[in-house]
């Protein structure tokens, strides 16, 4: 039940921050060429906050550390390549 837990917070909790990876993409996209190649680290800062606070509070909150951080790296990868798909899809 712990572990079917861990996963099911680090699905949002990833799926929360690719989500707002995903709006600034999208607010960027419209913007000039050099407010897109600078999109690439911002979203890497996103998802590096993202993997933290999973890290910082694996003291505080009952869950497997493990199971969370994997599963909140797989949210975020699905929604950023998602959200870059319908991106460049839009750029067509």
């Amino acid at each position: 039940m712990n572990t079917t837990l861990s996963v099911i917070v680090g699905l949002i909790w990833g799926g929360l921050f690719g989500l707002i990876g995903a709006l600034i993409t999208k607010k960027m996209a419209a913007g000039d060429q050099k407010a897109i190649s600078s999109l690439s680290l911002i979203r890497t800062l996103i998802d590096a906050a993202a993997l933290a606070a999973v890290y910082f509070t694996r003291n505080l909150l009952p869950l497997q550390f493990g199971a969370t951080l994997i599963s909140t790296a797989v949210s975020l990868t699905l929604i950023g390549t998602v959200a870059a798909f319908r991106t460049a899809a839009k750029m067509k």
